[in-house]
């Protein structure tokens, strides 16, 4: 830590997320991977980032709602960001906004279960974990 109390440049840090699965049929399971959800509390970080292929979508369901789809996702990306796209979470911090979207749901667009690692740049490794779990 420097002498502010922030987190060193360069220095590692904890960091947990989740991938975003769409499951467009709950009842068969069937599920693509959409986005992922990062936290890392050291720097009161959470961010998530997503990338829906419609195609894959439509080959597990033809019907699916992807414009409902997209909004969820677009839902999960303003409450990361806080702020008036919070809606209640608003007031949160960092880590209460990401343990409420980490928390199991029976709805289209769910969490997968927390992983950790170590990262020197938390939005960095975001966009590194969506290009690996999901691109």
């Amino acid at each position: 830590m420097s002498g502010h109390g922030l987190p060193e440049r360069g220095a590692l840090d904890v960091f947990e997320y989740a991938v975003l699965r769409v499951v467009p049929r709950v009842e068969r399971g069937e599920q693509i991977n959409a986005g992922v959800i990062l936290y890392c509390r050291a720097r009161s970080f959470v961010a998530a980032r997503v990338h829906l292929d419609v195609g894959r979508l439509r080959a597990l369901d033809p019907d699916a709602d992807v414009v409902g789809v997209r909004a969820a996702l677009r839902a999960i990306e303003g409450v990361c960001r806080g702020g008036a796209d919070a809606g209640q979470a608003a007031g949160d911090d960092a880590g209460r906004r990401f343990r409420w979207l980490i928390a199991p749901r029976s709805t289209v667009v769910q969490p997968g279960p927390v992983h950790t690692g170590l990262t020197t740049d938390p939005e960095a490794e975001t966009e590194r974990l969506l290009d690996l779990l999901v691109r």
